[in-house]
């Protein structure tokens, strides 16, 4: 991206508090960005948990990604929904539309799977608008918010783990985000599959036997057949997950990374899904590789 390009906000899932998402429009305008909040973002419906009803939060997004003069779509927040929006995309009009940049994280797992399967798109997992680590009251996260901007006008910055699991080096395109959802979406015309990819994943709120389920249905539905290796971010308030991630993953014989700062909590640092990334356990780092097999340093 560059400055002057005209950022999409919009809400597929989760309400977004109005006065997060004003101070997080107000943040990406300083960045040189021009924004424009979609129509139905601050909508509400019966069911309170969501922004507004299905047919007009898809609305939203697929007119954002339809505009020629839109260069990016901003999901205002995660909480629960994007899957929903699914089955009422025309695929073949956002297909038409050509690439463009799609941030979200958590929820937005259900996107970024949908968008590389249905459109061959990379998107970009990171913080989101309406949130406080973009728009609290004190201002973004410093590091969260340097990332994302190295991540939208730049190279994309190495992140660095703080253990190895399983150790050695792997090469793939990067894939996945928030537990719950891809195994959620197993099952469905957008089940994930890892195969020949880097896995990358996370979740909150989670106890440790409910990831060992979650793990468990990915592992017994396919969708880590052929992984090349697992990138392991945040686990806020999952208790102490390393005993059931070790007892799931590091049968599989390739190399297992984690405690990477992305996903929740804070910072949260920004990765390109769908590009190609490299896992490193002797620097414990995670990181795009960039033109001819160069790595981003």
């Amino acid at each position: 991206m560059r400055r002057g390009d005209t950022v999409a906000v919009v809400s597929p899932s989760g309400p977004p508090n109005a006065a997060l998402l004003t101070r997080g429009v107000e943040h990406l305008e300083g960045l040189g960005l021009k924004v424009v909040v979609g129509a139905h973002a601050l909508d509400r419906q019966r069911l309170d948990y969501l922004a507004g009803d299905d047919a007009a939060r898809a609305a939203d997004l697929q007119t954002a990604w339809c505009d020629p003069a839109v260069s990016a779509v901003f999901c205002c927040r995660g909480g629960y929904g994007a899957a929903r929006l699914l089955d009422l995309l025309d695929w073949d009009a956002m297909r038409a539309a050509g690439p463009k940049v799609l941030l979200g994280s958590s929820d937005i797992t259900a996107l970024h799977n949908a968008f590389a399967a249905e459109l061959g798109v990379s998107t970009l997992h990171g913080p989101m608008p309406a949130c406080d680590i973009v728009a609290g009251e004190k201002g973004p996260e410093p590091r969260s918010w340097q990332s994302l901007q190295a991540a939208l006008f730049g190279a994309q910055e190495p992140v660095r783990g703080e253990r190895a699991l399983v150790q050695g080096r792997a090469e793939g395109v990067l894939a996945g985000g928030n537990l719950s959802l891809l195994a959620s979406m197993c099952g469905t015309r957008w089940q994930p599959s890892f195969a020949g990819k880097l896995a990358f994943l996370e979740d909150i709120g989670e106890e440790p036997y409910r990831i060992d389920r979650m793990l468990t249905q990915l592992l017994q539905s396919g969708a880590l057949d052929g992984v090349r290796g697992i990138a392991l971010g945040s686990w806020v308030d999952c208790g102490d997950p390393y005993p059931v991630l070790e007892d799931r993953l590091c049968g599989l014989g390739v190399p297992v990374l984690a405690g990477l700062p992305v996903g929740h909590g804070s910072p949260q640092m920004s990765v390109w899904l769908g590009r190609l990334g490299v896992i490193d356990t002797e620097s414990c780092s995670l990181a795009a590789i960039v033109g001819d097999g160069e790595q981003a340093r």
